[in-house]
């Protein structure tokens, strides 16, 4: 692709291949960061006409506190190597807020002392009647999706009793992180999520001597499982200091394995390449597709196997489909923003545009991918660009008030220590980025796979979807900071103050129909904060609910055993449905969404003709390589 199918509206350098290349803007000097002029009179702060403490801006940084800031710097960010990016300044702020809170709350504390005799008696019941009785109920049962003691080992004596107490332990805690008197809700989140990690990893199922099940398959093999699972423990430690994948994922490579549906490199630019797959029909739908990925993963979450590739899928049902990969960013990329993410669709969006001239596009967007494409799509709104026919949305929120779990790691507090050890590196690394989702489900993505591989000598089979999920992506220190500020703490898109190219956008501007798919066990985006798209937009809405979580809910293929999914489409004009009366209404139907999808897409369609030529006709650069690029590689 040569140059003269960019935007004229963004100067940037080419080689004589067409590659283009990044030119980094310098950071813009922040008022507070300017020499005062000598000049303007001095301004006595009494006399302005609110107080500064109710100012929207602090003067935070000051000519004469650089050296001490830049101390603030080195100091939490070697510290951010030790904690995994997890502020303990935050979580000790909080754990103090709940024991004073707590303290001053006489009520909550023999309300605390009642439940806890209540659970030492029923606890001392148990005791009494189950070691005299094989079939006894417990006094207490985990939750559905506490899968730890399910093992008929459990039921025997002394171990049904220790499990029991965990659990009633496990409860008192709940309850005494929550329900405080003047705590906010998100702070007893917050202390309720690290006490239960503390309890998770004291959870009897994680030691030999506690774990029935470790004690049974030890006494069956004479020890040997032990060793195995200190082989185990060797492996991965050495791969892991090596920046080696986990076991097992080299059998994924990405081009051989993984990503192999036929395609070309057709741009690139310094933050991504475009890939468009060749056509497996005669006729083609007349508007392609651009699917932009979140560019904190790898693009093949969408092109896995042959069997379970939406890309795939899409080509043989006759669409022409392009696909952003986006680069590895190092330190060198520290300063990559927001702004230049969104102009990266822009690119995208000229480069297939000159490969598919005069004809619109239909948008879409994975995860974090689908807030960037919400956001250009409302610029485009915005300027009256009406390149898009439609948009789809998968996993991707555009309101951030309620982002689930993540919220635990979205404070000022959490955020100002990531800042600090991106400052130091130049990005958040992809340990970093795994740490936190990891501690979200500490029990099942830690304990329990350590209790499997290191005591039962287990090792857990590695699978498409696995190996993808460990081969994860760095996230620039300007984009990340701005992202997790201007979004999730600000939730500036979704009150129409988040600016594109100096102005705010709204989603409310969108006017094409919106295909929006949510899962019903995403942890990241949870379905009821994606189903405000509702109430933020303007325009026809197709939204599916489906079965399964934040990845494995979208790589749902036809024929995937267990899944179901609900659809509804919801007019312009049609009143608000709130989320939960929306799921009590709507009638699940067995099998993959995919199939819908593709009639949606067909029905937004124009018609169909001969497929594009690879890269465009009239193209200089023409394809560059063969997919899936040369990004893909970058670790």
């Amino acid at each position: 692709m040569n140059g003269k199918t960019m935007s004229q509206s963004r100067k940037k350098k080419e080689d004589q291949s067409g590659k283009v290349l990044p030119i980094h803007p310098r950071p813009e000097k922040s008022a507070e960061n300017k020499s005062p002029d000598p000049k303007s009179p001095e301004i006595d702060p009494s006399m302005e006409p609110i107080s500064p403490e109710l100012s929207l801006r602090c003067d935070r940084v000051r000519p004469d506190n650089y050296s001490t800031q830049s101390l603030d710097h080195a100091t939490k960010a070697h510290l951010a190597r030790f904690t995994m990016g997890v502020t303990p300044f935050g979580l000790s702020s909080s754990f103090f807020n709940w024991w004073v809170h707590l303290a001053g709350s006489p009520a909550k504390q023999v309300q605390l002392a009642e439940k806890a005799a209540r659970k030492a008696t029923r606890l001392a019941v148990a005791a009494g009647q189950q070691a005299g009785q094989t079939q006894v109920d417990p006094c207490i049962l985990p939750l559905p999706h506490d899968k730890r003691f399910d093992a008929p080992e459990w039921q025997q004596w002394p171990f049904n009793l220790i499990y029991q107490n965990f659990l009633l332990t496990q409860q008192w805690w709940y309850n005494a992180t929550n329900d405080i008197d003047g705590m906010s809700r998100n702070e007893e989140r917050v202390v309720s999520f690290a006490a239960r990690q503390v309890l998770d990893m004291l959870s009897p199922s994680n030691t030999l001597w506690t774990n029935p099940e470790v004690i049974a398959q030890t006494t069956r093999e004479g020890g040997a499982n032990l060793v195995r699972g200190m082989q185990n423990l060797i492996e991965d430690w050495q791969r892991s200091s090596a920046g080696k994948p986990p076991v097992g994922a080299e059998d994924y490579l990405p081009g051989r394995d993984v990503a192999v549906t036929p395609g070309k490199v057709v741009f690139r630019t310094h933050l991504f390449e475009l890939i468009q797959y060749a056509p497996e029909t005669e006729t083609v739908a007349s508007e392609p597709l651009l699917i932009v990925p979140a560019w904190i993963m790898k693009y093949y979450i969408l092109d896995l196997s042959p069997h379970n590739s939406l890309v795939r899928y899409l080509v043989e049902q006759g669409f022409t489909v392009f696909m952003i990969s986006w680069r590895n960013p190092d330190a060198g990329d520290r300063d990559l923003g927001m702004q230049d993410y969104i102009d990266a669709v822009s690119d995208a969006l000229d480069a297939v545009g000159g490969i598919v001239p005069d004809t619109k596009v239909h948008g879409v967007g994975y995860c974090l991918g689908g807030t960037l494409m919400s956001a250009k799509a409302a610029q485009m709104a915005r300027d009256h660009d009406d390149r898009l026919k439609s948009m789809t949305l998968l996993a991707t929120q555009v309101d951030f008030k309620d982002p689930g779990e993540l919220q635990l790691f979205t404070t000022e507090s959490q955020v100002s220590f990531l800042e600090h050890m991106m400052w130091d590196q130049g990005y958040l690394d992809t340990k970093q980025i795994a740490g936190a989702f990891q501690l979200l489900r500490s029990t099942d993505l830690i304990w329990s796979r350590n209790v499997r591989e290191y005591l039962m000598g287990e090792r857990q089979e590695m699978f498409d979807l696995m190996a993808w999920n460990a081969d994860a992506t760095r996230m620039p220190y300007k984009m990340h900071s701005e992202y997790l500020r201007n979004l999730y703490l600000e939730n500036q898109l979704s009150q129409g103050q988040f600016e594109v190219d100096g102005k705010p956008v709204a989603i409310t501007d969108i006017s094409v129909p919106v295909f929006c798919v949510s899962t019903t066990g995403d942890h990241v985006a949870p379905w009821q904060s994606v189903y405000k798209l509702h109430i933020l937009s303007d325009t026809e809405i197709t939204f599916v609910l489906t079965s399964g979580g934040h990845n494995a809910g979208i790589v749902s293929e036809p024929g995937h055993a267990g899944r179901t999914y609900q659809m509804t489409v919801t007019p312009n004009a049609a009143n608000y449905v709130p989320p939960e009366d929306w799921r009590t209404r709507t009638p699940v139907n067995d099998g993959s969404w995919w199939p819908e999808f593709v009639t949606w897409l067909r029905a937004q369609s124009s018609g169909t003709g001969a497929p594009p030529v690879m890269g465009g006709a009239d193209s200089g650069a023409g394809a560059l390589q063969d997919a899936p690029g040369t990004y893909v590689f970058q670790r």
